[in-house]
């Protein structure tokens, strides 16, 4: 065995999964399984969102560290997908360096989506939000007409600019720009409803909440590097909002609530949902899957919410509802969880209340500014309370049954005189 070549090879699996948004406890355990797999007899494994580091000794004594710089990350849950098979099936077989390069090499040039599909689907996400928080017909039309343009001019940005904030300031202060516009020509009913569902489509919050997970877990450096990624993107966003609003004047809004239609509004988030799985490159009948957790969630929610009408509790019910549902899927389609939970959790999302919390701000509405802000923090913590409460008794369960859920460090040395 060449162990510097497969120190080499399965840190490359390490990396292509961080850079398609596999979690940062995904990474490592992936990692774990894999160096054990071989027989190293001490391993060291370091991920945070920027950075990998793994320190290995071979069996016969030999120390080697290697260190990867991850400069960016997105979503690429397909090419995800065949990469956490890649690594089943390295610690089934253990191929030897130059068949593991192969193997990889073949999940790297597996053809990606195309852009027609992931604009499409872009635009039917937005679209489908909008109405999901109220909009009309009309607004419905420049929700369509606003993702085309993001969609465009997104594709056009990402290409020159990397920050985060930037990319979402500029993409959102366009959005509402347009917006602002149309309703003052009398296109559109609903601007404040129009840009919620827009901001769907660049809101970050999934990560602040994979964020406090890693807190809660004790992974402070990683979950604390999440949580400033995505408050960073969330502060562009709303400095974009901000920005239209002061240079073009303030407009009306309404206040946060749904489509009043029970039925629209779970067609419409199921719609948008499915929209969003397809944009993060879900692929095949797991876009279904991601439309039924979608549509299940929200009936959580709603029915939770309709027996005791607290936020808090229904959300925790609800997140604790596609936690659980993304956790059997994949081991019903042998996948990563994070596909199934990823695009069926956004109707949870808390992007309205991002907006209202900066109109309130720009508005000078501070009161409503702080309700507003209370109740996105209330719902993060919501999520990532559910999150963990179906991490628990997941990890309860696999050790009742004899089988090692996240596997570290303690979990992994193997004394040399046990082999």
């Amino acid at each position: 065995m060449n162990y510097e070549k497969l120190v080499q090879g399965i840190l490359n699996i390490g990396e292509a999964m961080l850079q398609c948004g596999a979690e940062i406890f995904r990474v490592e355990d992936s990692l774990y399984r894999m160096y054990k797999s071989y027989g190293f007899v001490k391993y060291d494994v370091y991920v945070i969102p920027s950075n990998i580091q793994v320190t290995v000794e071979s069996p016969e004594g030999e120390i080697l560290t290697q260190i990867r710089h991850i400069e960016s990350t997105g979503a690429d849950y397909d090419r995800l997908n065949y990469l956490n098979a890649l690594s089943r099936y390295v610690c089934a077989y253990n191929p030897d360096d130059k068949e593991l390069v192969r193997r990889y090499k073949k999940v790297i040039a597996r053809p990606d989506q195309s852009e027609l599909i992931t604009g499409i689907a872009q635009i039917t996400g937005g679209t489908a939000f909008t109405v999901f928080f109220g909009g009309d017909m009309q607004d419905a039309v420049v929700a369509l007409i606003v993702c085309l343009m993001i969609v465009l001019a997104g594709r056009w940005l990402g290409k020159r600019e990397g920050n985060p904030m930037i990319y979402n300031l500029i993409l959102a202060f366009l959005s509402e720009v347009v917006i602002i516009s149309a309703a003052r020509i009398g296109l559109g009913d609903h601007p404040d409803r129009i840009m919620i569902g827009i901001i769907m489509l660049l809101v970050s919050a999934l990560g602040v909440i994979n964020g406090i997970r890693d807190v809660m877990q004790r992974n402070f450096i990683s979950g604390a590097l999440e949580v400033m990624n995505s408050m960073l993107g969330a502060f562009g966003i709303a400095s974009g909002i901000a920005l239209a609003m002061l240079l073009m004047g303030n407009i009306s809004a309404e206040g946060f609530d749904v489509n009043k239609n029970t039925v629209i509004q779970l067609i419409s988030c199921t719609i948008g949902c499915i929209g969003y799985a397809s944009w993060f490159k879900i692929r095949g009948k797991k876009i279904l899957y991601s439309g039924v957790g979608a549509f299940l969630t929200w009936g959580i929610y709603l029915l939770v919410y309709a027996w005791y009408p607290n936020n808090f509790s229904a959300i925790v019910a609800a997140s604790c509802f596609v936690a659980g549902y993304a956790f059997i899927m994949s081991r019903i389609d042998h996948a990563p969880s994070t596909v199934f939970l990823t695009a069926s959790v956004f109707p949870l999302m808390p992007g309205a209340r991002l907006y209202y919390l900066m109109y309130g701000v720009v508005s000078r509405n501070f009161s409503m500014a702080a309700e507003h802000a209370r109740v996105l923090l209330e719902t993060c913590l919501g999520i990532a309370f559910g999150f963990i409460i179906v991490d628990v008794i997941s990890r309860s369960i696999m050790r009742a049954q004899g089988k090692e859920y996240h596997m570290g460090k303690k979990s992994t040395v193997i004394k040399k005189d046990e082999k």
